[in-house]
């Protein structure tokens, strides 16, 4: 369900009108009504005032995902890839894209190639575009391909701030080994990001707002190799 969808629902299950909500959050009843149809997304504080009233957690509140379906990363639910691999994982992305790593020789035409490299363990993210953009993040282990994501994303308004996603990208964690964080705002914009699955078969998207203008977004997937 998704979050204009899980709304709506919570919002109709306690018997409130579009106006009672937005009088209760002290903002006006079409920014609900945007929020229902998805042309725009709360800040931080309105996602924890929604949490509480409600009384649900912000991670049920944003995630698109049935029960069953839901992320957790535990050591028992990792099959064959283990905890060291996903803290290299992290390592490698913040040293690369997010932490402004130098580029590799292009291994396609055009490609912006990153690498890290630790041991036997081996990270490459190899991308092409730029405004728009499509590309790859794969792990080896011993020369062996082990995990592999695939994304493909798009600026959508020319107030996008590309330094704005390298620091969200920078807070990647073991926790949502992928791209960002769930939820983080700095100053007017705004980074959410859903996923669907597991370390080892997954599916998400994230997405940037300034204020109220969504001015980024990118879908990716991915999982275990072997």
């Amino acid at each position: 369900m998704s979050f204009q969808e899980q709304l709506q629902t919570l919002r109709k299950a306690k018997g409130l009108s579009q106006e009672k909500l937005a009088e209760f959050l002290g903002i006006s009843r079409q920014a609900v009504a945007k929020w229902e149809v998805g042309q725009s997304y709360p800040d931080i504080a309105r996602l924890i005032s929604l949490s509480d009233l409600f009384k649900v957690s912000i991670d049920k509140l944003v995630n698109d995902y049935e029960e069953n379906c839901r992320l957790t990363i535990e050591e028992n639910k990792i099959n064959y890839i283990d905890g060291r691999i996903i803290d290299f994982l992290c390592r490698a992305k913040k040293s690369t894209y997010a932490g402004k790593g130098p580029e590799g020789k292009p291994s396609r035409p055009n490609s912006h190639d990153l690498e890290y490299v630790e041991g036997n363990l081996k990270y490459i993210d190899s991308y092409l575009g730029g405004e728009k953009f499509s590309g790859e993040e794969a792990l080896w282990k011993d020369e062996i391909p082990v995990w592999s994501m695939n994304y493909i994303g798009r600026v959508l308004d020319e107030r996008f701030s590309g330094s704005f996603l390298k620091e969200v990208l920078s807070l990647v964690s073991k926790e949502n080994p992928y791209r960002g964080p769930v939820i983080y705002q700095n100053g007017q914009y705004k980074y959410h990001c859903i996923i669907n699955g597991e370390f080892n078969w997954f599916q998400g998207h994230e997405e940037i707002y300034f204020e109220d203008i969504k001015v980024f977004e990118c879908f990716f997937h991915g999982g275990a190799i072997k």
